[in-house]
């Protein structure tokens, strides 16, 4: 069978027959970067409702994971940064959003544990604080630990550079990020790339992320980008 059997259309046809009511979606990005802007769009399009969305933050109002917010198509974030977002404000503060805040460390070794079948870990960050509410605690030596869970979602939502027809990624700088943890952690993982080049024509080192975990992938040539927050120095070219 061809490889490119992993390849969509479009990022409605990618999602069909795999987003439903009440999923978990882990969606890669920091802010607005390495953000899968196309899939959002379409989850936001499916109407999907009741989704609990792991995510580094919920980006910004009216882009990226607001757009949902905005819909009310989700009902719980999982995440470590809700600085940008006065929906999310909103509905948190009214009790209309439930919110699991983790540290940001935290968040992505959850995601990671679930990628790697590791079911619990210890760590030293949020030890006295609120974060550690309801948990188990463990003293190992001289200092005390808390006990997070992986994190794990029925369907990952990713942005990569590069792919080819097999989905092996390649990641762009800084918009990595929490991509390959959250590609790693579901159990239908969707890419949005935008490049896909033939088997082969991506050198083996090169490659950040193995295809064995990609199911589907779609290209945006195209993507916007936005950016948050633009700071300039008038005279600087």
């Amino acid at each position: 069978m061809s490889p490119r059997r992993k390849v969509y259309e479009s990022a409605q046809a990618a999602l069909q027959g795999v987003v439903a009511d009440g999923q978990t979606l882990a969606v890669g990005g920091f802010g607005l970067c390495g953000i899968p802007e196309a899939l959002i769009a379409a989850l936001r399009d499916s109407g999907a409702k009741g989704l609990t969305a792991i995510s580094n933050n919920a980006g910004v109002d009216g882009f990226g994971l607001g757009q949902l917010l905005a819909t009310r198509q989700i009902k719980k974030m999982i995440s470590s940064y809700v600085g940008e977002n006065k929906e999310f404000e909103r509905q948190y503060l009214a009790g209309e959003l439930e919110l699991e805040f983790n540290p940001q460390g935290t968040l992505a070794e959850r995601l990671r544990a679930g990628g790697a079948g590791i079911p619990a870990f210890f760590t030293r960050t949020g030890f006295g604080t609120i974060v550690a509410d309801g948990k188990e605690t463990r003293q190992f030596g001289e200092h005390w630990y808390v006990m997070e869970t992986a994190l794990h979602a029925d369907v990952s939502l990713v942005k990569a550079w590069k792919a080819d027809a097999s989905g092996n990624l390649v990641f762009r700088k800084t918009s990595r990020n929490f991509n390959p943890a959250c590609a790693m952690a579901g159990k239908v993982c969707v890419v949005e790339v935008e490049e896909l080049v033939d088997v082969g024509a991506i050198d083996p080192d090169h490659v950040h992320l193995p295809g064995i975990y990609v199911d589907r992938i779609v290209v945006n040539a195209t993507p916007e980008k936005r950016i948050e927050q633009r700071t300039t120095r008038e005279g600087v070219k």
